[in-house]
């Protein structure tokens, strides 16, 4: 396991604008000031080997932290684990300061909303039903959507710009319009708490901005797995960077991402300059020049297990 070592202070700032809504149809969630969703150095063995190893993540009400690291580093593990599809093998996962495993799948339904990688169905569902599928646990079985509920459904089929599709058969979607159904299927839940693992994949670059800034406007807390590290840089308030399942480092996106820890964890080169509130990342051809450094030291302290109070 890894020790706890002392956590790089992290930006604390709300990823939602002052006087954010959530979108018509819905009561606005509220961040709660005094426990939130909480992983305490959890891990967990798959198949007998350890695949995320003694990992803390605490964020912040209203914050979006974005999880970095290889193909293979744990972020979806630790997803799951937040999302209490898993159960850590060690560890504990909290809900307000209440283990998740304490809490009923219904109550940790309304308020933690997940979104996973290659989501797939064999049933004939139209991009209607599957948005109206976050609607669940806000119903009681075999009753029909109430007004509240057809309003949040339109209301996500519109701010995913699905409106034009919602009667069209989910099977006929592309990669991309499917993410987005997935999307507007986690908008309708209407969360306080938002779990997005690689959420941009399959998305154009228009799509992939839109999405992030739709996610990062809401009021809600957002834990994000994400690939492109100049997004990550734009779009997140803390980052935490994994390899083999541990904790590398964690701090805003100027402390994590140098270009020394960007070639330790990932193998390749970068230079890493200052933009407009955030560092952008040029990844470098092998054989070009040495990297730019622009920092007084590179390197970020090391995360372990900890994460900024």
């Amino acid at each position: 396991m890894n020790d706890p070592q002392p956590a790089v202070a992290g930006r604390c700032a709300p990823a939602s604008a002052p006087g954010a809504r959530w979108p018509a149809g819905g009561a606005a969630p509220q961040a709660s000031a005094g426990g939130d969703l909480h992983a305490e150095r959890v891990s967990r063995l798959i198949g007998g080997r350890l695949v995320l190893d003694g990992v803390t993540v605490t964020p912040r009400p209203g914050e979006t932290v974005g999880l970095l690291g290889p193909n293979g580093s744990g972020k979806s593990t630790l997803l799951r684990l937040l999302a209490g599809v898993l159960a850590p093998s060690s560890g504990v996962v909290t809900l307000d300061g209440r283990p998740l495993g304490r809490t009923t799948r219904r109550a940790v339904a309304r308020r933690v909303a997940s979104v996973e990688q290659n989501v797939h169905t064999q049933t004939e569902l139209t991009v209607r039903d599957v948005v109206a599928l976050g609607r669940v646990p806000h119903r009681r079985s075999w009753t029909p959507m109430s007004a509240a509920d057809l309003g949040a459904v339109t209301a996500a089929l519109e701010r995913t710009g699905l409106t034009g599709r919602a009667d069209q058969s989910w099977h006929t979607l592309s990669g991309g319009e499917r993410q987005r159904a997935q999307i507007a299927r986690a908008l309708a839940q209407e969360p306080s708490e938002l779990l997005l693992d690689e959420p941009t994949n399959h998305l154009d670059i228009q799509h992939q901005l839109d999405l992030l800034e739709l996610v990062t406007g809401l009021p809600v807390t957002t834990v994000i797995a994400l690939h492109d590290l100049n997004l990550a840089a734009m779009y997140c308030d803390r980052l935490l960077m994994l390899r083999d399942g541990r904790a590398v480092a964690e701090g805003t996106p100027s402390e994590v991402l140098s270009p020394s820890l960007i070639e330790e964890v990932y193998g390749v080169r970068a230079e890493v300059t200052p933009g407009p509130g955030y560092p952008v990342i040029r990844f470098l051809r092998r054989g070009a020049g040495p990297p730019v450094r622009y920092a007084a030291s590179d390197r970020p302290a090391e995360a372990g297990t900890g994460a900024a109070d």
